[in-house]
């Protein structure tokens, strides 16, 4: 598990515009590429923002054909984990609040944009929205998150 922190650590740099930013780690329930009930987000820095695709599929179902909203304020929380590789440091969510503006359809494909607003010490100020590819915002989020240092994550540790 130390071995998991300490790379999971060294994501926090600098990465180039353009560049597909690493999952946060392979078991992750947003963006692990192995864990087989995730979203398997694929994020990507455009500028000094985040920027995604995503489809929401049968594992995501709450009402019949809609993506659960627990699913969707996921996808959003992870996001704002990934601007956290353009602030340098881990992070933890203190706030998170989601607008549904209308259904989340499963099988449709949604472009989602986070961004930092505004920093104040240790707090970090979010927003994201996500719309339907070509079309218009269904749902939009906003976040507090508080700077950590990596050692916080020492407490999930097995003794």
């Amino acid at each position: 598990m130390e071995e998991l922190l300490a790379s999971w650590n060294e994501k926090f740099r600098l990465h180039a515009d353009g560049a597909q930013l690493p999952p946060h780690h392979t078991l992750c329930l947003a963006c692990g590429p192995d864990n087989p009930h995730g979203h398997h987000l694929t994020v990507n820095r455009r500028g000094e923002e985040v920027h995604a695709t995503h489809v929401f599929d049968e594992r995501h179902v709450g009402a019949p054909g809609i993506a659960h909203g627990g699913a969707v304020a996921t996808v959003f929380d992870d996001l704002f984990g990934f601007l956290l590789y353009l602030t340098g440091g881990p992070a933890v969510t203190r706030k998170l609040e989601v607008l549904y503006d209308s259904p989340v359809i499963l099988g449709t494909t949604y472009d989602l944009a986070a961004r930092v607003t505004r920093t104040e010490g240790r707090k970090l100020f979010m927003e994201a929205d996500m719309k339907q590819l070509g079309g218009s915002r269904v749902a939009s989020a906003s976040a507090l998150f508080l700077s950590v240092d990596v050692t916080h994550f020492n407490q999930g540790l097995p003794i």
